[in-house]
Parts: C-alpha cells; structure tokens; sequence
C-alpha cells in the first residue's frame, strides 16, 4: 500500500475546500470511472489476444 506522502499529488488534485469532507467528489468519481473504463478495455483487448493465441 502507498503511504500518504506518495498519494499526496493526487491528494492535493482532488481536495476542495468548498466541501464538507474535504474533497471534490464528483471529479473523484469521474476518474474513477474513467480508470476503470480504461482497465476494462485492456482486460478486454488482452481477452482477444489469448483467444487469438488459442486458435
């Protein structure tokens, strides 16, 4: 696990003083999203090429 000090750039780009808990949730949620739409097309892509290697 990263220690707080190696999460601390991506910290400081989510934080917003504007909330009550100290970050900006929906852009939180929109990378997240967005990572695992990106994990999910290289899980896919990777998908193709073992069934390519099995034929």
């Amino acid at each position: 696990m990263k220690s707080k000090d190696e999460l601390q750039p991506i910290i400081e780009k989510i934080a917003s003083v504007d909330s009550p808990v100290g970050m900006d949730a929906v852009y939180v949620h929109a990378l997240i999203l967005d990572h695992l739409h990106t994990l999910n097309d290289r899980i896919e892509r990777l998908e193709k090429e073992i069934e390519t290697l099995k034929s």
